[in-house]
């Protein structure tokens, strides 16, 4: 803890090992990794998965909807006009996943 946090009279507060009802923020996020990424890639070494995850995790922040956002990503979007101009796909996560836009024709 910072000398900052302990100035002011902020105390640190463990969470039980395996509750995780305790950090429902950081457990959702951790599930979403695990279903939406991990359980679909072969991770072969430690610097293989850190590349993983934070691909995945620049995609969960600026692509991936959110339904408590009404569907935007926690980093807002643009919205995409209808118009001419085909819609194509955007790889991300090694292609895991993909995010759509329309480009000009």
């Amino acid at each position: 803890m910072s000398a900052t946090a302990k100035a002011i009279g902020i105390e640190e507060v463990q969470t039980a090992p395996r509750s995780p009802w305790q950090n429902a923020y950081v457990e959702r996020f951790i599930g979403s990794v695990r279903r939406e990424c991990l359980d679909h890639v072969i991770v072969l070494t430690a610097a293989g998965l850190r590349s993983i995850v934070k691909s995945y995790a620049s995609y969960y922040t600026h692509s991936r909807t959110h339904l408590s956002l009404e569907k935007d990503s926690p980093e807002p979007r643009a919205v995409m006009p209808d118009g001419n101009g085909r819609v194509i796909a955007l790889p991300q996560v090694g292609g895991l996943h993909h995010r759509y836009e329309r480009r000009a024709a």
